[in-house]
């Protein structure tokens, strides 16, 4: 068996000459080359969706077809999900979440196959699904193969699904900013520098190669906008209040039917996509703008082509085909849907809005924008990424403000309705047990002042004799006493100790010669307490300090103080 050392070393070899890599180095390398294979891949997979789009549908289908397609797509999904590709089921978030916490690492390169050609199936069918799911975990799925193939170690395996999710994510939505705050603020929850670095690159490296073949314009064309009156925000405050009450509703109905079909016999399961197909053709055949990921309406609603009756049918009509195709478990994502969903039913409150109140200067157009933000703020519960993913999907930035205020409001909303998030809520319903990353971010955080106490005695200074630390031992009750040090170097002597160093040292020998080499860590209030578990150990009482002086004793801190702190905080 290899162990850690022969696995932290990667060589290269270049003729005669052998190249030595760490293992960290060899990382970062490696981040850049799954945004490239993850790049080229998503972009093969957006073609795929094209190619069956327009073999199956065509530009004008006629209503049998707009019917019968998605149905007997939805036979042919469920028959190679339920026999060849179980894992591809549902949209691949909390898949990738389970194979950083669960499986260390592991995504099998078979999800990637099925995840390409039962999604290219659906989605090209017209099932209202997106692609953007499902390409971070097939970005997932190829950072993992190659990190088995390179046998690296289970840390790196670990952050390579996240590191693959975030190239993924990066080329289906054209926007390596969102994908890097997605996947740091849904999968991994953390922001340390090793992490960071690797998703940055794998993200940038994944989005050029999708530029270089699709193009690099935005997603979306959108007109210009400017705030001409501050009094346009409160328009936008009601934006907030009307996207977050119906992602909720969306929320509680995915909530309310998925397990319900889910405890259905199995055989079901081959049909349950063909019958929603079904139902999704039949909207279809009235609102075919229903049907498939919607990018185009959603450009025609950012220029205003529709009247905001249209846009709010649209909007409830897109609620209706989502929910029926991600109930039945047909694979593909929820971004795309998301996005329409919430440009409509912003364009339609804007256009209202401007209906009965012709003095607020904005149009149609920077509701549907803003809309956008904030219904994925609602609904998917990440209100940073929400914020960046309008800003890179329309390539304006003027409408930041906007964005925030309604999408603050619909996360507020949002939360206070619905105790946990989507993705946590699947979770659950899946029977997996993964980390909310909602609930990390809502922690609360103790700090060294929230435990720390005053000393019962003044410290005592390097310049004390043994004799004064004697007589200062007999009326403290800590069980080390500190000693402090022009230098702002702090040494503790255990009270036990003092008795058996007078008859080897006379009474008036100064404490800085007892102590010469002895140091303690110090601590500062503001510090968090998890990191005072680190210092603490091995050490009765420690010291804290003032950031300003180092020689200000703050307080002292014993491991008692600790646990007591997390006591009263539970």
């Amino acid at each position: 068996m290899r162990g850690p050392s022969a696995l932290g070393r990667k060589w290269l070899t270049a003729g005669t000459r052998t190249f030595t890599l760490s293992e960290g180095n060899l990382f970062l390398l490696l981040a850049i080359i799954i945004g490239l294979f993850s790049g080229i891949a998503v972009v093969f997979f957006r073609k795929a969706i094209d190619w069956i789009h327009a073999g199956l549908l065509g530009s004008a289908p006629p209503p049998i077809r707009v019917l019968l397609v998605p149905a007997a797509a939805g036979l042919v999904v469920a028959f190679l999900v339920q026999r060849f590709f179980h894992a591809a089921r549902s949209s691949g978030v909390n898949q990738t979440k389970a194979a950083v916490y669960v499986f260390d690492g592991y995504v099998p390169f078979r999800t990637v196959i099925g995840k390409f050609l039962t999604c290219s199936l659906a989605i090209g069918s017209g099932q209202s699904l997106g692609p953007e799911d499902p390409s971070l975990q097939m970005g997932a799925g190829i950072a993992s193969a190659l990190g088995r193939h390179l046998k690296l170690s289970r840390d790196k395996l670990r952050l390579l699904a996240p590191v693959g999710a975030a190239a993924g994510l990066a080329a289906a939505f054209n926007a390596p900013i969102s994908a890097v705050l997605f996947v740091i603020e849904e999968v991994i929850g953390t922001w340390s520098a090793s992490a960071l670095g690797a998703i940055v690159l794998a993200a940038v490296s994944s989005a050029v190669i999708m530029r270089s073949f699709l193009g690099g314009e935005p997603m979306f064309r959108v007109p210009p906008y400017t705030l001409e009156h501050p009094a346009e925000l409160l328009s936008y405050a009601v934006l907030g209040v009307v996207s977050g009450v119906v992602s909720l509703a969306f929320t509680k109905i995915i909530a309310y039917f998925r397990p319900r079909l889910r405890a259905l016999p199995e055989w079901t399961y081959y049909v349950q996509p063909a019958a929603a197909g079904l139902l999704i053709g039949l909207v279809g055949l009235r609102i075919p703008q229903a049907m498939g990921t919607g990018y185009t309406y959603i450009d025609q609603a950012l220029q205003s082509q529709y009247t905001w009756e249209a846009l709010a049918l649209l909007g409830f009509a897109k609620i209706l085909t989502t929910s029926l195709s991600f109930v039945s478990g047909t694979p593909g994502g929820m971004f795309a849907p998301v996005l329409f969903i919430g440009a409509m039913i912003g364009g339609a409150v804007g256009g209202l809005e401007h209906h009965f109140f012709p003095q607020v200067g904005a149009s149609v157009a920077p509701f549907a924008l803003v809309g956008m933000g904030t219904f994925f703020a609602g609904f998917l519960r990440v209100p940073i990424t929400s914020v960046f993913m309008v800003v890179e999907t329309s390539g304006s930035y003027s409408i930041v403000l906007p964005v925030m205020i309604s999408n603050t409001i619909a996360y507020l909303i949002s939360r206070k309705y619905q105790d946990i998030t989507l993705f946590d809520l699947l979770a659950k319903q899946d029977n997996l047990e993964l980390p909310s990353m909602e609930e990390q971010r809502e922690q609360i955080v103790l700090r060294v002042e929230d435990a720390m106490r005053k000393p019962d005695l003044p410290p005592l200074q390097a310049g004390d004799t043994l004799a004064r630390a004697l007589e200062i031992a007999e009326t403290s009750t800590e069980e080390v006493l500190l000693v402090r040090f022009p230098t702002g170097r702090w040494a503790g002597i255990a009270r036990r100790d003092l008795p058996g160093m007078t008859p080897g040292h006379p009474p008036e020998t100064h404490l800085r010669e007892v102590l010469s080499t002895a140091r303690l860590p110090i601590l500062h209030p503001d510090q968090r307490l998890d990191d005072a578990l680190r210092f603490i150990q091995g050490h009765p009482l420690l010291p804290v300090v003032s950031r300003e002086a180092s020689r200000k004793l703050e307080g002292v801190l014993s491991l008692q103080d600790i646990l007591t702190a997390y006591q009263r905080a539970s």
